[in-house]
């Protein structure tokens, strides 16, 4: 059974850029398109004794969502195979639920006006850390969103977190057709350990063993996407600053994050955080066991 890419929608302007998106990228992958739209309402409504024989207005605002959405994505991609559905559930555990039988979940950044870049929707944010697939948070300038940088960015991190963000960056690439900017960020320490080594040569140090992190890591899934062109960048500074910087002309920024055995949730430390409030483009969070 195929997976979907799964999109939750919420009728606003950041939910309408995470469908288009959403659209784009199940065209892309010749998946199946589910959009959901989340609410209680009909727990509350169906609680209480109705006096009116109209419609509850959160009953039909939901299924306005709903319908304009469905009609969004096919006139975008008619050929998409599109299922739109309202969930009578909260937003966050409806598309945490969503997340277990999808191929990507997509969600949008609820940033507006001069203050953007630093808001992320709390139920963006906690579904990022809580899905069990990847979860992309469409954010960014619209020239990052539209994908007309011809490039995708991920970040390396340790070699076994890094092992599925990594495959998954590669097939984003191989399916955009672009290249695939590979960064790995490392910082010598403030002192050397040993006084008799000189600064240069400790950074030269940590400087190599980036380099054979990175080409750890790429090497068995690089052989996997022969076509796609991979470049590698190790650069010195804070990972955080590093990726921001490096997702400035990219159309995806790809991040691993580790669900540990027996742990509810992933681990999102500073840099994913960081990425999912700043980043220029949009940000995938990749899961890895």
């Amino acid at each position: 059974m195929e997976r979907p890419v799964v999109v939750g929608v919420d009728g606003s302007d950041g939910s309408f850029a995470a469908l288009d998106w959403a659209v784009e990228e199940a065209a892309r992958l010749r998946l199946p398109l589910r959009v959901v739209y989340a609410s209680l309402w009909e727990h509350y409504e169906g609680s209480m004794p109705s006096f009116s024989s109209q419609r509850p207005v959160e009953e039909v605002a939901a299924q306005n969502i709903v319908a304009s959405s469905e009609q969004r994505a096919r006139q975008l991609s008619p050929d998409l195979r599109v299922n739109a559905v309202t969930v009578p559930d909260d937003p966050l555990d409806a598309l945490v639920e969503e997340s277990r039988g999808a191929a990507t979940l997509v969600t949008g950044s609820s940033g507006r006006g001069a203050v953007k870049e630093f808001l992320l929707g709390s139920v963006s944010l906690a579904v990022a850390g809580r899905a069990d697939c990847p979860v992309v948070v469409v954010r960014g300038e619209e020239h990052n969103i539209k994908g007309m940088s011809n490039r995708v960015v991920v970040g390396v991190g340790e070699a076994d977190e890094a092992a599925s963000a990594v495959r998954f960056a590669l097939r984003e690439a191989e399916a955009r057709g672009c290249e695939l900017r590979a960064v790995r960020a490392w910082r010598a320490p403030q002192q050397p350990t040993d006084p008799l080594i000189m600064l240069d040569s400790a950074a030269r140090a940590y400087g190599e063993q980036a380099v054979a992190v990175l080409d750890e890591v790429l090497e068995e899934a690089v052989a996997e996407h022969p076509r796609v062109s991979v470049q590698r960048a190790v650069l010195e500074g804070p990972a955080h600053r590093v990726l921001l910087g490096s997702a400035v002309d990219a159309d995806l920024l790809v991040l691993g994050a580790t669900r540990r055995q027996g742990q509810f949730g992933l681990q999102l430390g500073r840099v994913s955080h960081t990425t999912l409030h700043r980043a220029p483009c949009p940000v995938a969070v990749v899961p890895h066991r």
